[in-house]
């Protein structure tokens, strides 16, 4: 394995500039997510409405079906789905009869966890979820806290949906909510723009 990765570097010499950028992309990401003193916020509500119709939130929310009805949600994304205690156990049952389509996606908020593998999956989702009913879906995408999970694949979302490049993606969902995804999900994203700018895919490169 070890071999194979060198050659991948040997083969892709350009990379190795881009690794630096890379860097440089997650400390100018960081800044964007901390305040003047370089401090992280906790959310200061269960749940904010980051994009038009997209909320963003944790666990509380997305167990309440109520809440959910007065929200007017329509779709759920499930960033955290499974039974450990760094997880969100709800399903397809979980919302069964409530009308609430639901999708979810076994995350885990760890640097090492490969979370762009659900990026077009969690951008289709969100899509349909918008386009129902002649554009009057709303979907509540969540994970534990709504801290790092939910809001990196809403960001992939704008990315891959609204050609945004990553610091306008990211910049935008900070702006109405308190977030913090873990270094390794900023690199997965700082990768994903710089495919979709290579792609000519970004209208503000």
């Amino acid at each position: 394995m070890k071999n194979k990765h060198n050659q991948q570097v040997k083969a892709a010499a350009p990379d190795r500039l881009d690794m630096s950028s890379f860097e440089v992309s997650l400390q100018q990401l960081n800044d964007l997510l901390t305040d003047d003193s370089g401090f992280y916020s906790w959310p200061t509500k269960h749940f904010h409405e980051v994009y038009p119709r997209i909320y963003v939130g944790n666990a509380f929310v997305a167990t309440n079906v109520m809440r959910l009805k007065r929200l007017g949600v329509t779709h759920i994304l499930n960033a955290a789905e499974g039974n450990s205690f760094m997880h969100v156990n709800t399903n397809n049952e979980f919302y069964a009869g409530t009308g609430v389509i639901y999708h979810g996606i076994p995350a885990s908020d760890t640097d090492h966890f490969d979370i762009s593998v659900y990026f077009e999956e969690a951008a289709d989702f969100i899509e349909k979820a918008l386009a129902y009913k002649n554009g009057k879906g709303k979907v509540y995408v969540h994970c534990r806290e709504g801290y790092s999970r939910s809001p990196t694949l809403v960001i992939a979302y704008l990315m891959l949906r609204q050609n945004m490049d990553v610091h306008t993606a990211l910049a935008m969902v900070r702006q109405k909510r308190e977030i913090g995804p873990n270094d390794g999900f900023l690199r997965q994203l700082c990768r994903l723009s710089q495919r979709l700018a290579a792609e000519g895919k970004l209208w503000n490169k």
